[in-house]
């Protein structure tokens, strides 16, 4: 019988888990609320993920307490080691895999748009993040604590833009756009200005904010300049962030992938697509960009094929599994923080844990090359 593999994209807004054997074969794919450890703690986290995981064995008919080979865990917002440290540390007390990996979600878009396992990365979600790996194992990233760390991009600051232009336009410290007809009635609200106001009393939370950024896209899209300029804002914080990597790893002059994923650039927004495009066209003509054409979590779940020795074709079998499947809708996101239960791991034994440690860019580590 083969063994049981998990891939975890632990995003802002949302979380994704694939649970698939070692044939390549997808048994559950399970969503869950957002990896934000960084609010909640790493307890709550790691236990979220854990009932995550559980409810991914229960949807294949499986117990809960079938042992799961690997885990692989691409997580938002552990992006230091001591936090890998600490979020292994959780998982592996639960129990969660017999063999366990932590890296940063921008790793799985990696994995998952580079067979090499080498490049850049560039995650837009809810939130903004881009790491990169050099062919002989060198890595650099950000520290990515937001506005403290210079941070700018991704959905939730997309939507911030926009509320906050449509408000200027209306007070007359901003010119006229679309936005302040478009973005109210998200809320079922009469204007931007009452939008605001519900944020700041706590009425609105301020994540539910990303929802607008869909918006924001559209308007750019049907021409509106004020939310043109800030889309072209997210792109060019998304070739500055690429061309930082590139110059930090010396690639500038290597054809090299950078790799596009997360839900404002996998969304087929035209105008993003095209300025970044451009932007990497004569900032860093060897860059190689595409965007990722399936969910991140393939990546996760490819790096837990690889962990256990899985066959390339397993491998190219499950990718397809995951991009014919349509994902779980946003409301099968589970919000609640559930009570410790059972591990995933072997009942009554001890879990034999791998941490995958990504390094600096002054400590080398060679990437596994794919099998």
């Amino acid at each position: 019988m083969p063994d049981l593999v998990v891939g975890v994209d632990g995003g802002n807004s949302k979380t994704d888990l694939v649970l698939a054997d070692t044939d390549g074969r997808l048994l559950a794919w399970a969503r869950g609320a957002g990896t934000r450890p960084h609010t909640e703690g790493m307890e709550v986290t790691a236990e979220r993920l854990a009932h995550l995981g559980r409810r991914a064995l229960a949807e294949a008919g499986l117990a809960t307490t079938t042992p799961v080979a690997v885990g692989a865990y691409f997580l938002a917002n552990v992006d230091r080691r001591a936090e890998e440290r600490t979020a292994l540390r959780q998982l592996t007390g639960l129990g969660v895999a017999e063999r366990t990996i932590v890296r940063n979600d921008t790793l799985a878009v990696l994995r998952a748009g580079a067979s090499d396992g080498w490049g850049v990365a560039v995650v837009s979600g809810a939130g903004i993040n881009a790491a990169g790996v050099h062919p002989g194992g060198r890595s650099a990233r950000f520290l990515s604590l937001g506005d403290i760390t210079g941070d700018w991009g991704g959905g939730l600051a997309v939507a911030r833009a926009g509320l906050g232009a449509a408000v200027r336009a209306g007070d007359g410290r901003g010119p006229a756009t679309r936005l302040r007809q478009e973005l109210p009635a998200h809320f079922g609200l009469a204007s931007v200005e009452s939008v605001a106001l519900a944020v700041s009393s706590g009425e609105i939370p301020v994540v539910a904010l990303h929802g607008l950024a869909p918006l924001v896209f559209a308007t750019a899209a049907g021409g509106d300049a004020v939310a043109r300029a800030i889309v072209v804002r997210l792109g060019d914080e998304i070739v500055t962030m690429v061309s930082a990597l590139l110059r930090r790893l010396r690639l500038l002059r290597t054809p090299t992938p950078v790799v596009l994923g997360g839900g404002t650039l996998q969304n087929d927004q035209t105008l993003l697509r095209d300025h970044i495009h451009a932007r990497l066209a004569a900032d860093a003509p060897l860059a190689r960009p595409r965007v990722l054409d399936v969910p991140p979590v393939v990546g996760a779940v490819t790096e837990a094929l690889l962990t256990v020795g899985a066959s390339a074709a397993a491998q190219h079998r499950l990718r397809e599994a995951i991009a014919d499947r349509k994902p779980p809708p946003p409301g099968a996101v589970d919000e609640s923080v559930p009570t410790a239960g059972r591990p995933l791991g072997r009942a009554g034994t001890s879990s034999r844990t791998r941490w995958i440690e990504e390094p600096t860019t002054e400590q080398a580590q060679v990437p596994e090359p794919p099998r």
